[in-house]
């Protein structure tokens, strides 16, 4: 993600409740049974989850497991279907052990991480990545290709002229970050797959993985509990839901929340597969001329992005959604709906542009039930 800088977690999680409370109704998801007919949204994101149930099943419904843990400056909720015993729960911890894990490896704010070595090594030598560095900045850079560049790992170059911590919000001094933003391209960072190595080719140049490192999470996560013998479940981290398997006799079922308001505007049923949702009103705010900042850049401009509100795509991993997701809502429909028909995978797309008009991939549309259908100018209109 083209995102500046993230929140700490201590900051996220008021920010998260507020949406929890104002999207469930008053309800938290731990007090929600399963039976209930459609999903709530869950936290502070667009992407809303099935309800996930009480720890304990009653009799005749699916048992169903949780655990969560603060990680990379979010929540990640793990959901699985097995019974209450000791070896599913120690499954789900090392899963979350597992993300952990890939946190001290990823994060450009620890400084002792791969990610940060390498930009300490900027424009000087080449630093030696490991199996998922290397992974997700060939993720990074496979997406910044097929999005001309709208997302581009190499944004990091620019955090600190962002700032969107509530209540520390800010807008950049623009023509400074003119001049930094020459050290933006994605085509300067070298990669070579036979030494295992990344260099960042000028001094002053970084990388940030937090647009993708989600993603890649959440597969690893899934790999997990899958080799652990349990192969139902759902891995949630904010905007990017991994499902695997069924709950019970049917699919995960997944929400799309309207960007203007509590509610979903669009229910979907998935499975093996992962959705991840770019929105213009996380970590955002309105400033007093009306216009609102929030933390997806269009490197282009410096600006927020403003051809969408809302981005949602289905891919068949975790890494490749969250790899897109932001370029999609940078490029805006038109344009990354052209992009998504090219891939040499299947991505499926559901779009609300700037003025809330519903775009969707070939096919998708019919696999919506539409809790708030377009109006007649294809527009989703905004809750009451």
């Amino acid at each position: 993600m083209n995102a500046f800088p993230a929140p700490t977690v201590s900051r996220l999680l008021p920010l998260a409740a507020a949406f929890l409370i104002a999207a469930c109704d008053g309800r938290t998801p731990s007090a929600q049974a399963d039976s209930r007919p459609e999903p709530a949204p869950v936290a502070s994101s667009p992407a809303a989850v099935d309800a996930a149930g009480q720890d304990a099943a009653a009799p005749g419904e699916v048992p169903i497991l949780r655990a969560r843990r603060k990680l990379m400056s979010t929540v990640y909720e793990i959901t699985l279907v097995a019974q209450d015993e000791p070896r599913a729960h120690a499954a789900m911890h090392a899963a979350l052990d597992e993300i952990a894990r890939l946190e001290t490896v990823l994060s450009e704010w620890q400084p002792d991480s791969e990610v940060s070595r390498i930009n300490a090594a900027a424009g000087v030598s080449p630093v030696h990545a490991g199996p998922d560095t290397m992974a997700n900045i060939r993720a990074g850079l496979d997406a910044a290709r097929w999005t001309e560049g709208a997302y581009d790992i190499t944004w990091a170059a620019l955090r600190s002229f962002y700032l969107f911590q509530p209540g520390e919000q800010h807008a950049p001094d623009l023509a400074a970050m003119r001049k930094q933003r020459k050290l933006v391209n994605y085509r300067d960072v070298i990669v070579d797959e036979k030494a295992s190595t990344v260099k960042l080719r000028r001094p002053g140049m970084a990388i940030g993985l937090g647009g993708i490192a989600k993603g890649w999470a959440v597969d690893r996560a899934s790999a997990v509990l899958q080799q652990a013998g349990y192969p139902n479940h759902m891995v949630f981290a904010g905007g990017q839901v991994l499902m695997h398997g069924l709950r019970g006799d049917r699919k995960w079922r997944i929400g799309i929340q309207h960007p203007r308001g509590p509610r979903y505007f669009a229910v979907l049923e998935a499975s093996d597969v992962s959705i991840a949702t770019s929105g213009d009103y996380e970590h955002s705010h309105i400033t007093e001329d009306g216009r609102r900042w929030h933390h997806i850049i269009d490197l282009s401009t410096g600006l927020p992005a403003t051809r969408s509100t809302s981005v949602t795509l289905i891919a068949p991993t975790g890494l490749l959604a969250d790899a897109i997701d932001t370029g999609c809502f940078i490029m805006g429909a038109p344009r990354c709906l052209k992009m998504l028909a090219k891939l040499p995978m299947h991505v499926e797309a559901v779009i609300l542009d700037a003025d809330l008009k519903f775009y969707a991939t070939p096919g998708t549309r019919e696999r919506l039930v539409m809790e708030i259908p377009p109006d007649a100018q294809g527009r989703i209109p905004t809750p009451q």
